[in-house]
Order: C-alpha cells, then structure tokens, then sequence
C-alpha cells in the first residue's frame, strides 16, 4: 500500500514529468522519429496514460513549445535589471538567453529546430515566442537610444529592425555555441555584444551610419 500511495502524485506534476520526457526525445531524436512509447518509457508512465493527460503527439510536441517558450522569455525579462545602463541591460538580457539556451540544449533544439521545420501549427508557437523577445529588446533599445539623445522621433522601425537583427543573430549564434565544445554562454553573449553595441551605441547617441549616396 505504502509503494502505492508513493507512486501518486497530483495531475501537474506527472504532466510536467511527462512533458519533461517529451522535451528530451523531441529535442534529440526530432519530432517525427520520436515515439510515444520512448516519452512513456522515460517518464516512467503507460502510454496511454501520456495519451490521456496530453491528447496527442501533436498536443503534446505544442505543449512543449509553449512551455520552452515561456521559459526562455521569462529568463530573458528577469535578466534585465530596469535602471542600468544601456550596455548592461543589453548584456544581461543576452547573457540570460545564452544560459538558458544552454542549460536547456534539448529545449532549445525544440524551439530552434524542431518547431520551425515542422509546419503549422508548430511554427505560429515559435512566431509568438520571438514576436515576445523582439518587442522587449525593441523596448529596450528604443528607450535607450530615445533617452541618450533626446530624440522622442527617432524612428520606431529603425529600432524594430535593429531588434529583429538582434535576435537573429542570438538565434544563430545559441544554436552555435550549443554545438560548439568549450564555447560557454558567456563567451556567446561577449562575442555578440562586441558585434552589436558599436553599432546600437551609434545609434543611441545619434550617429547612425548612413551608406553612400
């Protein structure tokens, strides 16, 4: 009886433990080579009681999206301390997503490889995952450059594009350093803050580059 009662736990915490599973098969072997049966077997559960809780593979792959995403927008905003200096919030907000991107490989290879090859609805979860991250980094690199040189007309598209850019890049480079032995998040978020702020700090004091007529 007591082997019994050790083995329940409420609903979301075995959810959780199923999608944890999911997670780690999704991210390693791709949506489409992972079974049912492997996620179960990992999470210690029934299949059908994996089928039960999250409906399908197809509910189940979305579920993880959205929870990898919420995950990586929650690190990249509790990175940033609101009242540093341009650099840092950058540099912080940055720093946050190269840890995150690498502690959590398989999640990031979820959200990076996975959701974007596989068409709809995967790919509108990834769209609203970045459309987060770009606004705030918008936010941030507007109010900067708009308080550094007082310019409250400063265009919003420039800075939307500069933020696009921004996460692009961070994308790339994530997927990179993952990949890459020795590289730590730390060294990623250096190596992008040393391409980008020469050109954001340009910006926020009211230089931009122009290119030739």
């Amino acid at each position: 009886m007591d082997a019994v009662k050790s083995k329940r736990m409420p609903r979301a915490v075995r959810e959780q433990q199923m999608m944890d599973a999911a997670v780690q098969i999704f991210g390693q072997r791709g949506y489409r080579a992972a079974s049912m049966d492997e996620i179960a077997e990992l999470a210690g559960v029934s299949k059908p009681l994996v089928y039960l809780y999250l409906n399908s593979k197809e509910e189940l792959f979305t579920a993880c999206i959205r929870r990898e995403a919420k995950a990586l927008v929650d690190a990249v905003q509790a990175g940033v301390e609101p009242g540093l200096p341009a650099d840092r919030q950058l540099w912080e907000g940055l720093r946050a997503f190269f840890v995150h991107t690498a502690e959590n490989p398989d999640g990031w290879a979820v959200l990076h490889r996975q959701a974007r090859t596989h068409g709809e609805p995967f790919a509108s979860e990834i769209t609203t995952m970045r459309d987060e991250i770009v606004a705030f980094v918008t936010g941030l690199i507007g109010a900067a450059a708009r308080e550094a040189h007082h310019d409250p007309a400063l265009p919003d598209r420039d800075v939307v594009g500069l933020a696009q850019a921004l996460v692009g890049a961070a994308e790339a480079l994530a997927g990179w350093a993952n990949e890459t032995p020795g590289v730590s998040a730390r060294e990623a978020a250096a190596t992008l803050m040393n391409f980008s702020w020469a050109g954001l700090e340009n910006l926020m004091n009211g230089r931009p580059w122009q290119p030739p007529v």
